[in-house]
């Protein structure tokens, strides 16, 4: 049984049909060859359970959040600030790159969001300075995974309502890895460009009183970030309220930087509204996939599996990294976790790994699966950014992030505290 779901899901998805429609025709086929009663009645109640959850408002609150900031000029102002401040380091522009990235996760919760609104920004500069073009495009895919793992995080919601963990504490848990991440970015970046200068760009200077004046750039997305994030934990609003005060403080910005327009809202409603409907139709089909494969007995028949290996704890944490990093080179994320999170999540917690711990682990996994060929996301995103090149260029480039990010993954098995010690001071 389990073969053949394997073989039928690499099957669905080299068919290249949409990941809904594979997760959903995998449910239906699986409840043809192995259910006795026709399961598929039930995708109706299915549904409406897998959607009706209040926390689930905020996907679209945030996606609504990300759209408005793209189009109100926001990112530019804050890479211009960026540039000023970091520029100096070796490697110039694309330390700006990852700096610029880590402060629009800070507001947009959406990894693909992050790198393509900082990409937009950026790309032009690559051939004008004379970068490294394949390391400039891997700061900006790997920068861009930092939209999930810095709060507010869409998949951070999608992992606390499959686990019944606690946002707040997540979203505390995230701060110092999302930060330690973009520092050891940063590290790599700059050994990279002081063992090879060339690749580092023409050099930029500006004066203390420039970057003094370019703070006031940086105002805006750190001011949505203190809106979502400390009103949470200000007891002021849950996180679905939290990010509708994002979306409210982002249209007060748009309409003071004089971009807020009819033709505007209409192409940001149409992009959320467009994006929400791709992410509900991926959780609905997860949802009802997770429900036929628990009610055929394979769910049960995998966790026996995996307890029935014998497995020391962390020899089970180094399985489930493998496992992720292959699943994620063949599926995209937000199913991936949707199917998975449900097995694998128990089993883990069961041996002693606390959840919010589990749950920045694997939302650093989802961030490698972001920028792994063949199915990355960030990888097509910066590539469509492009005029010119391949893809290969853009994977070529964010391979050795993907290193820092298993380096990452390391430092939080040695070190818990990196993840636990600010949801156990202030959570």
């Amino acid at each position: 049984m389990l073969g053949t779901t394997l073989i039928l899901l690499l099957a669905l998805l080299a068919a290249a049909l949409p990941v809904a429609g594979a997760l959903g025709t995998l449910g239906l086929l699986l409840d043809k060859i192995y259910s006795k009663m026709p399961l598929s009645l039930a995708l109706g109640e299915v549904a409406w359970s897998s959607s009706k959850d209040f926390l689930l408002v905020s996907i679209p609150m945030f996606i609504l959040l990300g759209e408005i900031l793209l189009r109100a000029g926001v990112a530019e102002r804050m890479y211009g600030a960026m540039v000023k401040w970091l520029s100096w380091i070796p490697g110039g522009l694309m330390h700006s790159n990852i700096g610029a990235c880590a402060i629009f996760a800070a507001t947009s919760g959406s990894s693909v969001a992050t790198a393509a609104t900082v990409g937009t920004v950026a790309l032009p500069l690559v051939k004008k300075h004379g970068y490294n073009e394949r390391l400039f495009l891997g700061t900006l895919a790997a920068g861009g995974t930092l939209g999930i793992l810095i709060p507010p995080s869409i998949n951070m919601i999608i992992y606390a309502v499959l686990t019944d963990t606690s946002i707040p504490k997540l979203y505390l848990a995230g701060i110092i890895p999302g930060l330690g991440l973009a520092g050891l970015f940063m590290v790599l970046v700059a050994v990279a460009c002081f063992f090879r200068p060339a690749w580092g760009g023409g050099s930029l200077s500006y004066s203390w009183s420039e970057r003094a004046a370019s703070l006031v750039d940086l105002v805006p997305p750190l001011g949505i970030f203190l809106v979502v994030v400390g009103s949470i934990y200000a007891g002021i609003a849950t996180p679905t309220e939290a990010a509708s005060l994002g979306v409210v403080a982002a249209l007060g910005l748009a309409a003071w930087y004089r971009k807020l327009s009819f033709a505007m809202m209409r192409e940001v409603l149409e992009n959320t509204m467009r994006t929400t409907a791709m992410v509900m139709l991926i959780i609905v089909a997860a949802y009802f996939l997770n429900f036929v494969i628990s009610a055929i007995g394979l769910t049960t028949m995998l966790t026996d599996f995996i307890s029935g290996l014998g497995l020391s704890k962390f020899s089970m944490l180094i399985a489930v990294v493998i496992f992720y990093l292959i699943l994620g080179c063949f599926m995209e994320t937000l199913s991936m976790m949707i199917t998975t999170i449900p097995i694998i999540a128990p089993v883990m917690i069961g041996l002693g790994f606390d959840p919010i711990w589990f749950g920045i682990v694997i939302i650093v996994l989802i961030e490698m699966a972001l920028i792994t060929p063949p199915v990355g996301l960030n990888l097509f995103v910066v590539q469509s950014l492009r005029s010119h090149g391949t893809l290969n260029d853009v994977i070529i480039g964010s391979v050795p992030f993907v290193l820092v990010m298993i380096l990452l993954i390391v430092l939080l098995a040695i070190f818990p505290g990196l993840a636990l010690w600010l949801p156990q001071t202030f959570g």
